[in-house]
């Protein structure tokens, strides 16, 4: 899925590999090469590929995915938690077209009184993109209602192996066995 874009106003956006934030200009045109859980991956016309998130994807005249809305009463530990896993399920990979999750990346989720730790891995430890995923990770955990902090570690113990990944996962890369 390509499509071209013009940014209609300035946008934050996270370039990869590097994880740094960056401004792009009203005006700049990019080019979308991936659209999952809500995130925008894009080549601009400067030849920086960056990632957009968030309200920011208005600037690229998409519509940012709704959290839900759940009122306090609501709010149990168990809701909070069914909620951060379906976050979780949101977070890609730019390379990879599966969520971090059926990937087998994420190895640990803690919660405490609104605060979340994640302790989550990569397909290779030298994969560049630890710092955009642990920052898409962190975004989308601090937008849920009950979160008030998400603290993301990228571990690489246990190594990742394709056995973490869930069937669905497996089947949808074409790597059953």
């Amino acid at each position: 899925m390509r499509e071209e874009v013009t940014f209609s106003r300035n946008a934050e956006a996270i370039m990869i590999p590097s994880g740094e934030k960056v401004l792009v200009p009203k005006g700049a045109q990019a080019t979308i090469t991936q659209s999952l859980g809500g995130t925008f991956t894009l080549i601009t016309d400067r030849g920086l590929m960056v990632r957009v998130s968030g309200k920011e994807v208005e600037a690229i005249g998409k519509t940012p995915v709704e959290t839900s809305e759940v009122k306090a009463e609501e709010l149990t530990p168990e809701k909070l938690e069914e909620m951060v896993w379906e976050a979780l399920k949101t977070c890609f990979d730019p390379e990879i077209p599966v969520n971090i999750v059926d990937l087998g990346l994420v190895y640990l989720c803690e919660m405490n009184e609104g605060d979340v730790k994640i302790k989550m891995t990569l397909t290779a430890p030298g994969c560049g993109m630890g710092p955009v995923l642990a920052s898409d990770v962190k975004n989308k955990l601090e937008q849920l209602p009950g979160v008030n902090n998400a603290e993301v570690e990228v571990v690489f113990d246990p190594v990742w192996d394709r056995s973490m990944m869930s069937e669905a996962a497996r089947l949808q890369l074409g790597m059953m066995w």
